[in-house]
């Protein structure tokens, strides 16, 4: 079976037959991937209220150690959201009632972001949709080949500086 990535590549091998176009065939469907994955996540997002940047802000407060609090710097690092998205988010969800940003006692020019009760009932509650959503997106391949995959990706992420810091 064939995907639109095959027909791209036969179309560039018939008309530069002088180029290695096989970086495209990974490249390619990454980012085909890329998109058809973030629109399903959307989606189920978009079922509880949020989008992806917003979840994945109140799911780094989740996953860190309780009381569930980070300073903004230390949110930016650990989520996969810009400096400027997190402020932005953080002032949606604060409006929202899902975050708290409360002075710092260590830094009195700093603030600490936290979940409220409502912020932590509701990422509890996307979270099993979002895995869902996941294993739904994974469904055609084995476990052996995901594993395969994720540490390929892995690999190729290290190769180009994102690592843990």
């Amino acid at each position: 079976m064939a995907d639109h990535v095959d027909l791209v590549l036969e179309q560039w091998h018939a008309q530069r037959p002088d180029l290695d176009v096989s970086p495209m065939a990974v490249v390619g469907r990454l980012t085909r991937l890329s998109r058809l994955v973030d629109g399903e996540l959307q989606r189920t997002f978009a079922g509880h209220g949020l989008d992806r940047a917003s979840f994945d802000v109140l799911a780094t407060l989740r996953r860190s150690a309780p009381p569930h609090r980070l300073t903004p710097t230390g949110l930016m690092r650990a989520s996969m959201v810009t400096s400027g998205a997190v402020t932005q988010r953080l002032d949606r969800l604060e409006a929202r009632g899902l975050v708290t940003r409360t002075p710092s006692e260590h830094d009195g020019r700093g603030v600490v972001v936290g979940l409220t009760g409502e912020g932590l009932a509701l990422v509890d509650r996307v979270l099993p949709d979002h895995l869902a959503t996941e294993e739904r997106l994974l469904g055609g391949l084995t476990g052996e080949e995901r594993a395969a995959l994720a540490g390929a990706l892995a690999t190729v992420l290290e190769s180009l500086g994102d690592t843990r810091d």
